[in-house]
C-alpha cells in the first residue's frame, strides 16, 4: 500500500524540525523521515544518513545529471538541497513520509505528489521572534543570521500556496494544532 506526504516547510529557526520529530513520535500516524541530500558542512552531532545525506558538490551534481532527484535546489551559493528517488521509493510503499524543505522543494514535491499529500507551511510569530531564536540557538554567525532572515522574508510570501498554514507561537499549542491537521489528513480523511 502507497502512503501519504507531509511536506513541512518554515523558515529557519521556525520549530520545523522539533514539530517534525513530534509527528514523528505518534505511532499512528506510521510516519517516516525522508532524509534529504545536502552539500553544506555537516553540524556539530550530525549524523550521515539521518540527519542528511551529506554529499560533496561533485556528487551532488553527478547525481542531478543522473536525474536521481524528486527536487533540488541551490540554496546559497553551492549549496544544494535535494530529495532523492531512491530514499523516497523505499519508504513509501508501506508507510507514511515526511519532509522538511523548503519553499521551492515544498512546491515541487506538491506537483509530484499531488492529492496524496499535505502542504503545511511553519510561520514564526513574527521575522523579529525569528531573528531572536537564530541568534539564542547559536548556530550561525551573524552574516547567516542576516542570510536567513532575508530568505524568511521571501519564504513568508508564498504561505498561502501551501494546504494549511500553521504559527508557531507557542509550541505545545503548535503541537497540538499540526497533530489534529495530520491526523485529519492521514486518519480521519
Amino acid at each position: 500500500m502507497l502512503g501519504k506526504v507531509i511536506i513541512l516547510c518554515a523558515p529557519s529557526g521556525s520549530g520545523k524540525t522539533t514539530l517534525a520529530k513530534h509527528l514523528l513520535s505518534n505511532e499512528l500516524f506510521n510516519l517516516k523521515f525522508s532524509v534529504s541530500s545536502t552539500t553544506r558542512r555537516k553540524r556539530d552531532g550530525e549524523i550521515d544518513g539521518n540527519d542528511y545525506h551529506f554529499l560533496s558538490l561533485n556528487e551532488f551534481k553527478n547525481k542531478i545529471d543522473n536525474d536521481e532527484f524528486i527536487e533540488f535546489e541551490q540554496v546559497y551559493e553551492d549549496t544544494f538541497y535535494g530529495t532523492l528517488k531512491s530514499e523516497v521509493n523505499s519508504l513509501i510503499e508501506n508507510n507514511n513520509i515526511i519532509f522538511d524543505v523548503d519553499v521551492v522543494g515544498a512546491e515541487s514535491l506538491k506537483n509530484y505528489f499531488g492529492d496524496k499529500s499535505l502542504s503545511i507551511f511553519i510561520a514564526p510569530p513574527s521575522i523579529k521572534e525569528l531573528e531572536n531564536r537564530l541568534i539564542s540557538r547559536a548556530k550561525n554567525n551573524k552574516e547567516e543570521i542576516n542570510q536567513r532572515i532575508n530568505k524568511a522574508k521571501e519564504e513568508m510570501n508564498k504561505k498561502n500556496s501551501f494546504d494549511t498554514v500553521l504559527i508557531n507561537d507557542d509550541l505545545n499549542k503548535a503541537k497540538n494544532n499540526l497533530s489534529k491537521i495530520v491526523s485529519d489528513f492521514l486518519i480521519n480523511e
